[in-house]
């Protein structure tokens, strides 16, 4: 195909008129709906440039097709291009691909420069064109300038019929997009084809919402096609404003399926300012047209979400839908101090911050100088909640979860637990913040956050079982012993003597036995060697966790008469011996760059006094800063951190490097209001940076003694 006749075939005007928009006589708009008929009609027409790819261009279309005036994108493939056309399979030949409102276009080339060319040439055209607004567009901005006329309004609705509710299909879009397949992500993992085609299938689905039974799955569907496609959602809810604009049956079952659908979009993500202001206009005309009804009451709570929606990170859970389709709030359990739980009523907008706040006034400890926060966890892993997370999405997260997890008792929860030990020395002992101190404490203990011997881990095991379970008897069901006992700490040596044991027994078999034999043998079987010292272990494990269970039961026995207060109390006697008690570690890999040569493990401690660095299992810091020290801390990106000192920075990897910025921006503030209280005009606020870029290579470096500590994360 010629350029020139290229460019001539785009550049044809605008091929749709407004029905209905000049407000004239009834014979006019009956030809202006019979002009509609007509382009639905072509619509579904099979119109194709095949004939244009053929060595011989003589047999071409004679008219050029109502879809080729509205074209708005061109796309190029940038290799060679295998594709079906009419059952022709064009081979070798480099392909365009140009996208109108309801059919796509394919121009070949055998030669890349002409192809480069034709979509350049394509591009200015399209360029060029004023955007293209569809009908329902123009009769939005109809309806938003004359907004105050009622008469006009009501004439714009009784006039197009595309404003109105219609059991008819759709044949394309009621707003134009940017034409084109939709990223790659969502097409190869959820199936999904062009936006406009999308658009049509949604609408099918919301006729289809009419006469559902069960319209939760439906909703939700609907709700995550427009989570995932951005462009979508202005569509979805002009489709909906449609279905719900002078319904058949206003008031039914199916009249009531589509508010339920926009009360749920409602919470979940807002439209463009455009069609804000159009659902705005809706809702005031459907609660003037139906006042004291249902639709009044879904029209004022959509109104009012309105107000508050912020987009969601997930779409409403089923839960939610279903006190979503009942204009109701729901609850959920947020956990605390061990096995306790309190329900807490939330709504589509509630936020993390707002039920830490609720939860301090619930329990009695807004008076508590320690600060608190969520945090979601299951038996093996924990992870801050933000303060602006929304706590549906995380209801909704643990819903999808759950349905593809194996172990029902390991799912997720939300905990409620100190976040800052800002004081933890002035504690009353008869509150309920001692407790949650207390479980906080006995959790760093357990994970193996306490380097103290076996012996001291047993008579805190001892303590815990005095206040779990008070005084000893017999046939009393006993906690598990990784709920009272540091079952890393036991791994670690049981491992080694496991490691000792084994490499015994190899050599004494290599003495007795010829090397070739030996060889055979043992030298490749080191899958064999690993399985039987892992067996081993696990053995050993169970011997070794039963003894030390027993020392643990026969000190509990001499603990007779203990309160549980006086339990907690001696429990934390021993713990706060350690200098890092109060802190929240962060676990950091590290290789020593010294003449030991060994891989090591470091702790990261952030506290309310400063920043330490702990050997895993060592009592005493490799280095300390307190917060006067540290002149700024940033996240250089998502998995490095930065401090800078006076003389040098460090610079770690860790997976919660937002979680240490936070701790830290929390306790340095903290520090500079406690110097300022107290008069010391020294005092200068730590600044904070931003992400930058990645680091492959993580050092710490000591400018004084040219001391070099490479880290990188476990």
């Amino acid at each position: 195909m010629p350029l020139r006749a290229l460019c001539l075939l785009l550049c044809c005007r605008r091929g749709f008129s407004l029905l209905g928009r000049d407000y004239g006589d009834a014979e006019k708009a009956e030809e202006l709906q019979e002009l509609q008929k007509e382009q639905i009609k072509s619509a579904s027409s099979d119109l194709s440039l095949t004939q244009s790819l053929a060595p011989d261009t003589s047999n071409r279309p004679k008219e050029i097709p109502e879809e080729m005036k509205s074209l708005i994108k061109e796309k190029i493939k940038s290799k060679a291009a295998t594709g079906v056309d009419k059952g022709i399979i064009m081979q070798g030949y480099w392909n365009i691909t140009v996208f109108g409102r309801k059919h796509r276009y394919e121009l070949y080339t055998k030669h890349l420069n002409q192809c480069i060319q034709w979509a350049c040439a394509i591009q200015n055209v399209i360029s060029c064109k004023a955007p293209v607004e569809t009908p329902t567009l123009l009769l939005i901005q109809d309806i938003e300038e004359n907004y105050t006329n009622s008469e006009v309004l009501e004439h714009i609705y009784k006039w197009n019929p595309i404003l109105q509710h219609t059991q008819k299909p759709l044949y394309a879009p009621l707003l134009p997009f940017r034409y084109g397949l939709v990223c790659h992500h969502f097409k190869n993992t959820k199936g999904y084809t062009t936006v406009q085609d999308e658009a049509v299938k949604v609408f099918n689905s919301l006729q289809q919402l009419e006469t559902e039974r069960d319209p939760i799955p439906l909703i939700q569907g609907v709700l995550q096609t427009c989570l995932d496609l951005e462009p979508l959602r202005d569509e979805i809810y002009c489709q909906l404003i449609k279905q719900t604009s002078n319904p058949p049956h206003a008031g039914n079952v199916s009249d009531l399926r589509n508010w339920q659908l926009l009360t749920c979009m409602s919470v979940t993500f807002l439209p463009s300012t455009t069609v804000l202001k159009y659902l705005r206009f809706h809702i005031k005309r459907s609660q003037d047209q139906f006042p004291e009804t249902e639709i009044d009451k879904y029209a004022e709570f959509i109104k009012n979400s309105l107000e508050k929606t912020k987009c969601r990170d997930c779409v409403p859970s089923c839960e939610e839908i279903l006190v979503l389709i009942q204009r109701e709030e729901m609850s959920c359990n947020i956990h605390y101090a061990g096995s306790k739980f309190c329900r807490v009523t939330i709504n589509s907008h509630t936020t993390a911050g707002e039920v830490v706040n609720s939860l301090l006034v619930k329990l009695g400890l807004e008076q508590s100088r320690n600060q608190f926060a969520l945090f979601e966890r299951n038996m093996t892993e924990q992870q801050l909640v933000t303060n602006n997370t929304i706590v549906a999405d995380i209801i909704t997260r643990f819903e999808n979860l759950a349905a593809s997890m194996d172990e029902p008792e390991n799912q997720w929860k939300l905990c409620f637990k100190l976040h800052c030990f800002l004081d933890s020395d002035n504690v009353p002992k008869n509150n309920l913040e001692f407790t949650l101190l207390f479980e906080q404490v006995h959790e760093m203990v357990t994970k193996g956050y306490f380097p103290a011997s076996e012996e001291t881990l047993q008579t805190l095991a001892a303590l815990r079982l005095q206040f779990t379970i008070r005084d000893f008897a017999t046939h009393v069901p006993l906690p598990r012993f990784q709920e009272l006992f540091s079952v890393h700490v036991l791994r670690a040596r049981v491992q080694q003597s496991v490691k000792v044991l084994l490499s015994t027994n190899n050599k004494g078999r290599s003495h007795f036995l010829p090397e070739a034999l030996t060889n055979s043998i043992w030298g490749s079987t080191i899958h064999k060697q690993k399985l039987e010292e892992e067996q081993l272990l696990k053995v050993r494990l169970k011997e070794e966790a039963a003894a030390s269970m027993a020392m643990i039961i026969e000190q509990w026995k001499q603990l007779q008469g203990m309160t549980q207060l006086e339990a907690m109390a001696t429990y934390f006697s021993i713990v706060r011996e350690w200098s890092g008690f109060g802190a929240t570690l962060f676990e950091v890999g590290a290789f020593m760059n010294s003449a030991v040569n060994m891989a090591q493990t470091l702790w990261l401690a952030v506290g309310a006094k400063g920043v330490a660095l702990y050997k895993q299992g060592d009592a005493e810091s490799v280095e300390s800063f307190d917060y006067q020290q540290i002149s700024s801390f940033e996240a250089t990106d998502r998995n490095t951190f930065k401090i800078t000192l006076s003389k040098k920075d460090l610079l770690f990897e860790s997976c919660k490097v937002q979680e240490i910025a936070q701790l830290m921006k929390i306790y340095s503030a903290s520090h500079v209001r406690t110097r300022a209280r107290a008069g010391d005009h020294r005092t200068r606020p730590i600044t904070t940076g931003s992400l930058a870029n990645s680091h492959h290579r993580i050092l710490y470096r000591d400018s004084s003694t040219e001391e070099t500590l490479t880290l990188w994360s476990i």
